[in-house]
């Protein structure tokens, strides 16, 4: 088991660099694009990609990263010793805080409120001109925070390999 944990952060790297790129692209393309409709077209294309978004592979890449996180993190407390033992728990706690925490607790809210809402109300394009003022940074937040996690696991690696 001791033998995989190399494998493992690297596994845990792929991982945050996936989400990452996915958070990049929505920071800088997509969120770009749908804040230039008007609210309902806005409104309705970003409920569709957050039901689309619920899938298997989003599921683990985003969930399956969070466990690997979590699993590497309590090694990496119990082996502290072990060469690249705090880059994985500093990578497994920001990717845990930075991602599945703000996500949780800033993203998720703000896509149920998006998805009860009606599109073509007034409360619909006060809500979007909301939902794009603080959906967004939370985002950003969430990519920088993943971009962290990456290097983080990348240098536990590079630790870990060089035993």
């Amino acid at each position: 088991m001791i033998a995989l944990i190399p494998l493992l952060t690297l596994v845990a790297a792929l991982g945050s660099g996936l989400i990452a790129g996915l958070f990049f692209a929505f920071s800088r393309f997509v969120m770009t694009a749908l804040a230039k409709l008007p609210p309902e077209q806005g409104i309705a294309a970003m409920n569709s990609i957050n039901v689309t978004i619920l899938n298997a592979t989003f599921g683990l890449a985003f969930f399956g990263t969070a466990v690997l996180g979590l699993g590497l993190g309590i090694v990496s407390i119990l082996r502290w010793t072990e060469p690249g033992s705090l880059y994985v728990l500093i990578g497994s706690l920001i990717f845990l805080v930075g991602t599945i925490g703000v996500t949780m607790v800033f993203n998720v809210p703000l896509n149920d409120a998006l998805a009860a809402v009606a599109p073509t109300s007034p409360e619909g394009a006060a809500l979007w001109t909301r939902y794009l003022a603080e959906w967004l940074p939370w985002n950003h937040v969430r990519t920088l925070a993943n971009i962290a996690a990456l290097i983080a696991f990348i240098l536990a690696y590079a630790k870990q390999a060089a035993v």
